[in-house]
C-alpha cells in the first residue's frame, strides 16, 4: 500500500510538472508574441503608443501658447503637429511647462518631445537630442521708449529681464557683463516687470516681442541676429527611429511648401530665412 500510494504520488507530480512545463511554454510564446506586437505598434518608443506626449510654453507667442479656450496653438504647434501626422501620429497632446523643466522632462522620459521654438545649442544636446533645425530668427531688448536704451552700450548699469534656461540668458550673460540680469519663469512676468519699472527692459524674441510692442507700447531697443543656433524639436537621448522620422517628415512639409505657409501664417511681414523653403525657391 505504501509502495503503490507513493507511485501514485510520483505520477500525479511527474503529469503536474509536464502540465506546468505546457503552459510554461505557452506562456512565454504569448509574452514573445507581445512584445513583438508591441515593438511593431510603438516603433517610435512613445511613452503611450500611438501618441506623442509633448512639454511645450503656453506664453510664448506667435510660437506656441494657449487660446480663450485654453488650447494650445502657434506656429511650433501647427507645424509639429503636421510633422506628427506624417509620421503616423494624430493624437499630439500639449502640456504648458516653465521653459527650464521642458528638456529636464524630455530626458527623464516625463515627455516624448519638447516644442517651443528651441534653439540647438551644444550645452542642451547633452542633456537632449534634436531633430534637424526648422526656424531662426532673431533676439530683442525691449523696453519702455523711456528707459533710454539704444544699443548694447545703453544696458550698463541697468536690470535686464531674462526667462531662466533660454538662448537670451545665456548670450546675455556672456556679452551684457554690465548688466543686471533678472531671471524669470516666462515673458508675461518678465514684461509685467518691465511695466511696474522693477527691471529696465526684458531680452527675448524678436517675434514674441511684437505682440507686447502693441499691447504696452515697448520698443524693440536692440534686435540681434541668431541663426547660429535654429529651433529644433527636443527628445531623449538615443531614440534615433524616433529623430530620424521627425526629420523625414519636417523636410517634407518644408518642401510641399506646408512650413513657407505657416511661416507667413504666424510671422507675417517678417524676414523669411530661405533654407526652409521648398528647393525650387531657395535662393531667389
Amino acid at each position: 500500500m505504501i509502495q503503490r500510494t507513493t507511485l501514485r504520488r510520483t505520477a500525479v507530480a511527474v503529469a503536474a510538472a509536464a502540465t506546468a512545463l505546457v503552459l510554461s511554454a505557452c506562456a512565454s510564446g504569448a509574452s514573445g508574441t507581445s512584445a513583438s506586437d508591441d515593438a511593431s505598434d510603438n516603433p517610435y518608443g512613445l511613452i503611450t503608443p500611438g501618441q506623442i506626449r509633448v512639454a511645450s510654453l503656453g506664453d510664448a507667442k506667435p510660437y506656441t501658447f494657449t487660446d480663450e479656450n485654453g488650447e494650445f496653438t502657434g506656429f511650433d504647434v501647427e507645424f509639429f503637429t503636421d510633422v506628427a501626422s506624417r509620421i503616423g501620429i494624430d493624437d499630439v497632446v500639449f502640456t504648458g511647462q516653465d521653459f527650464s523643466a521642458i528638456l529636464p522632462a524630455v530626458a527623464n522620459g516625463q515627455f516624448d518631445a519638447g516644442v517651443a521654438a528651441i534653439g540647438i545649442t551644444d550645452e542642451r544636446k547633452q542633456t537632449v537630442d534634436f531633430s534637424d533645425g526648422y526656424l531662426a530668427g532673431y533676439l530683442t531688448v525691449m523696453a519702455s521708449p523711456a528707459a533710454g536704451i539704444e544699443d548694447a552700450s545703453g544696458l550698463a548699469g541697468k536690470r535686464l529681464g531674462v526667462v531662466q534656461g533660454t538662448l537670451q540668458e545665456a548670450y546675455a550673460v556672456k556679452n551684457f557683463t554690465d548688466t543686471e540680469l533678472v531671471r524669470f519663469p516666462d515673458n508675461n512676468a518678465a514684461i509685467s516687470a518691465v511695466n511696474s519699472g522693477s527691471i529696465d527692459a526684458h531680452f527675448l524674441d524678436y517675434e514674441a516681442a511684437k505682440e507686447y510692442a502693441e499691447q504696452y507700447g515697448l520698443v524693440n531697443a536692440i534686435d540681434i541676429p541668431s541663426f547660429d543656433a535654429p529651433a529644433g524639436f527636443a527628445i531623449a537621448k538615443g531614440n534615433a527611429e524616433f529623430q530620424a522620422a521627425l526629420n523625414e517628415a519636417l523636410h517634407a512639409a518644408m518642401e510641399d511648401g506646408t512650413w513657407k505657409e505657416l511661416y507667413e501664417k504666424w510671422f507675417p511681414g517678417s524676414p523669411m530665412p530661405d533654407q526652409y523653403l521648398p528647393s525650387d525657391e531657395q535662393g531667389e
